[in-house]
Order: C-alpha cells, then sequence, then structure tokens
C-alpha cells in the first residue's frame, strides 16, 4: 500500500494544546456544523506565496435563501486593503503612506522602515476530503499532520510534488479564517503588492487548527475582530446565525446579545422573503454604494433594538418593545414565534406601502414627478425618501411598535394563535402567520389606519428636490444622531392629530409615556 505521506514537503510546526475540563460540559452539536473541536491547534510559518497557493477564502454574499444558509465567513475581498498591506510591506510607515511623487523624491528617503507582519494569518486545515460536502478537496491535495510521539515536533507535510507549478485539482486544502488581506496583499497580480521574484519566501506566522468545524471559525472570526474592535457592524450581524444555538434565540429578555440575534434573524426574513416590501432592499454586508441601497443591515438591526426587540423597564423605558420581553409589571412576555413576528413586520410595511402608493399625498407625487423615474416608486424606495434611510426605518418601527405596545391588551395580542414552528420549517410557518394575522379583523383594521395616517406624514428627506427653504429647515433637523428624537416626536404629533380616533388617543398616550410636550 502507498503511503500518502511520502516525498512530501515537511514543515516543522508547535502543538498547542489548549483544552479545559469545564469544555466537556458543552453540548456539541455536529448537525448545526458545531462538532466537537480539536484540542490543540499548530503554530508555524510559511512563504506567502506557498500559503496562498494552498489556501481559500469562504466569503459571505447576499447570493442566498437567508444568512444561516450563507457558510461564507468573511465580507468581499477589498484590493485597496490588500494594496495598502503591501504597499506597507515593502516601504514601512510612513513611506507607505506617500505618494509616488513623494516617494520619487530624496526629501522622504530617511522614512523607509521594515514592514512586519508579526500577527498570524488563522487557518482551519481541511480534514479529510468530504470535510466541506459542496466544496470538496480532492485527496492528493490534502494536507497531512505528521506526529511521531516521541517529543519530536509535528510536522505539516504539503500535498505530493508541491511546488511553484502546483495547483489543487478541486478546492484548495487550506481555509482562511482571518488575515486574507494580509495574505493577498502578496498576490503579484495586485497592484502594490509586496514582496515578488527573489523576495518570495517572505514568511508569515500561522496558527492552523485541522478539521474545524465550520460555525467553531465563525465564531473564532467573532473573537478575533468583532468582540474586541469595531468592524463593519452589519458582516458581524451577518454572523449570528452561524454562532447561534437554539437558546440564544428564545432568550430574549436577557443578555443584549439575545436581542441583537432576534434582530438578525428577523432583518434577514425581510430581506429574504419575496412577500416583504424589503426584499433584497437591505444592504446586507454594508457594502458602500451597493444598488443603491441606503439603509444597511445595521441600521436595520440597531432600529429594531431601538422599537421591536426593546426591553421594557418602567422608568428607562416606559415603551417597550413588542418583541422585547415582559409587556410591564406583572404583564407576560407576548408568547409570538419567531414566524409572527416576521410576519408581522412584513405586513406592517406592506400596509404601509400600499397606503403610500394608493394615495395621493403632495409629497409623494413631488417625488415622483421631481426625482428621475426608475422600475420603483420613488415615495417609497427613493434615494430622497426618509422611509430608504436610517431614521425614517426607525421611527416607521418605533410608531407601529409604541401604539401596537399601548393597544396590545385591547387588541388581545396575546391570545394571537401561535403554532410552535422554526423559519426553516417545511410548511412554510412565515406564510401561515401571515393568513393567521390576516383573520384578525381588530388588528388589521388598527394596522391599515395607523399606515393610512403614517402615509400622510411628509416623509421627504432634506435633499429632496423641489423643497421650499421653509420645509428644507423643517427636516434638516432630522438629520444627524439628534434626528431620530425629531423625526419620532414629529410622527407621534401628526398621528396624534388623526380623526381615527383609536389612532389618535394612543398615539397621545404615546407623547405622554415618552414624555414628549
Amino acid at each position: 500500500m502507498t503511503d500518502p505521506t511520502a516525498d512530501r514537503r515537511a514543515i516543522p510546526a508547535l502543538r498547542v494544546r489548549q483544552w479545559l475540563r469545564e469544555w466537556d460540559r458543552i453540548e456539541w452539536q455536529p448537525e448545526e456544523r458545531r462538532s466537537k473541536p480539536p484540542p490543540e491547534f499548530y503554530q508555524f510559518t510559511i512563504s506567502a506565496k506557498d500559503l496562498r497557493a494552498l489556501s481559500g477564502v469562504r466569503r459571505r454574499t447576499t447570493v442566498r435563501t437567508s444568512a444561516a444558509a450563507d457558510l461564507g465567513i468573511q465580507r468581499i475581498h477589498d484590493r485597496r486593503r490588500s494594496e495598502e498591506i503591501g504597499k506597507f510591506v515593502r516601504y514601512g510607515y510612513p513611506w507607505s503612506t506617500l505618494s509616488d511623487r513623494q516617494r520619487q523624491s530624496s526629501d522622504f528617503q530617511d522614512l523607509r522602515q521594515p514592514g512586519w507582519l508579526p500577527t498570524a494569518v488563522i487557518v482551519n486545515i481541511l480534514k479529510d476530503a468530504e470535510s466541506d460536502a459542496d466544496r470538496p478537496v480532492a485527496p492528493h491535495d490534502l494536507l497531512h499532520i505528521e506526529e511521531d510521539g516521541d517529543g519530536a515536533l509535528p510536522r505539516i507535510l504539503l500535498p505530493k510534488n508541491f511546488g511553484d507549478d502546483w495547483d489543487c485539482t478541486k478546492n484548495p486544502p487550506i481555509e482562511i479564517i482571518d488575515g486574507q488581506h494580509r495574505l493577498w496583499a502578496f498576490d503579484p497580480k495586485e497592484p502594490g503588492h509586496g514582496p515578488s521574484g527573489e523576495d518570495d519566501n517572505f514568511e508569515i506566522p500561522v496558527v492552523a487548527f485541522h478539521g474545524l468545524d465550520r460555525s467553531w471559525q465563525a465564531y473564532l472570526f467573532y473573537t478575533i475582530n468583532i468582540k474586541p474592535k469595531r468592524i463593519n457592524a452589519s458582516l458581524a450581524f451577518d454572523l449570528y446565525p452561524l454562532l447561534r444555538t437554539e437558546e440564544w434565540l428564545e432568550k430574549t429578555d436577557g443578555h443584549r446579545v439575545y436581542r441583537e440575534t432576534r434582530a438578525q434573524e428577523l432583518v434577514d426574513t425581510l430581506w429574504a422573503r419575496a412577500e416583504s416590501p424589503w426584499h433584497h432592499r437591505i444592504n446586507m454586508l454594508g457594502e458602500p454604494g451597493y444598488g443603491g441601497l441606503q439603509a444597511t443591515q445595521s441600521a436595520w438591526i440597531r432600529s429594531l433594538l431601538a422599537s421591536f426587540v426593546k426591553r421594557w423597564e418602567a422608568t428607562r423605558h416606559p415603551i417597550g418593545g413588542l418583541f422585547g420581553g415582559r409587556m410591564g409589571e406583572q404583564r407576560p412576555v407576548l408568547p409570538w414565534s419567531r414566524s409572527q413576528q416576521s410576519a408581522f413586520l412584513i405586513l406592517a410595511g406592506q400596509e404601509l406601502r400600499r397606503a403610500i402608493l394608493n394615495g395621493a399625498e403632495s409629497w409623494a407625487n413631488a417625488l415622483r414627478t421631481e426625482t428621475a423615474a426608475d422600475s420603483d416608486d420613488p415615495s417609497f424606495y427613493g434615494k430622497h425618501n426618509l422611509l430608504n434611510q436610517d431614521q425614517g426605518i426607525r421611527v416607521f418601527l418605533q410608531a407601529v411598535n409604541d401604539l401596537f405596545f399601548l393597544k396590545s391588551a385591547e387588541l388581545d395580542l396575546l391570545r394571537i394563535p401561535s403554532a410552535v414552528h422554526r423559519l426553516d420549517a417545511d410548511d412554510d410557518p412565515i406564510s401561515g402567520s401571515l393568513d393567521a394575522f390576516r383573520r384578525q379583523e381588530r388588528v388589521m383594521t388598527f394596522l391599515a389606519a395607523v399606515a393610512i395616517r403614517l402615509s400622510a406624514f411628509d416623509w421627504r428627506s432634506s435633499s429632496a428636490p423641489g423643497l421650499g427653504i421653509e420645509d428644507q429647515t423643517l427636516k434638516a433637523q432630522f438629520r444627524g444622531s439628534g434626528g431620530y428624537l425629531s423625526l419620532r416626536r414629529a410622527v407621534l404629533r401628526h398621528l396624534a392629530a388623526d380623526s381615527h380616533a383609536d389612532v389618535a388617543g394612543t398615539a397621545k398616550t404615546a407623547i405622554l409615556r415618552l414624555g414628549y410636550r
């Protein structure tokens, strides 16, 4: 029998054992890609050129049915970031930040410095050819870890015949968990790349796991990049489905991470469902200028945390969130499932869009006539529309939540039928929940009345064409961090002036509860 490890280039490594007895109490979930991880990882160095040849990056994308269905860890490769790192490696700091003209000048020669990259790239070495069923690795392309057990250092065995002309047959045997931009700074096809030619031996420190399951890779990326420091918040929220356990999703009255997780699930549903007025209209990864979408996933999640998923506190938050926990003193949690919560938000958006499109409000007509025509009505989706921006989305969600929170007992929301389903159940619980809500006559009548009154509010932003000086000045107060409060007050006052007694009376109660004059 042929030895698969024979005639392979070997890299010495250090074994790092990290395991605590307490971890044996963790409930491992292989079906959720959270199988028991290995009790050790390995540290070694390898040239950036070789690591790049052996590696692939699983990136997150919006071409998916839901965030949970996307198994990618990293965001889209930012070439400018890799280019900046490449310049740093070649020139050091601050020389790497100079313009080409400044670098050509003799006045700045003393600013050259070494461009060290001492921090490790974190990778996962695939353990067998089928360890990632949708991206299998050819058996002869796998790396092997050789351990003699006699005190000798472990060795990382590279694929047979690995060299300058080597290429994987199917998919790369190494997955990058953290460090893609550092690694691709050495790509000779990219401008401003780092060492090349005679400098191809520039080595990168590596921390390598062997056979680490997908959810743990997301967990590592989160704890390295997102937990200790701020990065793109939309990407952070987008990772939550890979980090979750069911217990996280059900404890909405506890630590903030549970509420954030629930909010992310709701936003993902609003983005993914065809019935939703925001179907594929949320910038899920926070990419600048992506498809003209102005509201990011992060903005949506923070808006839900400030409205439907907000905790109730008698002094600080006299109006809580319908999905955020207790409804008040001695009042239980609204027992709606995730499918019911998603369905209610979809219905609220549907009713508002219908009221705007079927109405003849002057502000909406002005947006339609003053804005370049496209396939979508600018009175709901336009770039000069607050309902397509952070402030408007948040205040719309707050207004609907405020009124339904205060009317929850009268509308008997606790008694709306609830089926225990998961979002991925075969019988599509969201469609069932939509139908169940539509059969609740009092709930739908009140929701329609709120939507009609909201559609009469002037949702144009201060940048909208055709606004007079007075309107521009009025709407300027809705910008910036203070704009949320100003817009919320204006919308509640608008609702309080409605001829519909239920809407006006509930809005007046909200104004009193919130201490607005």
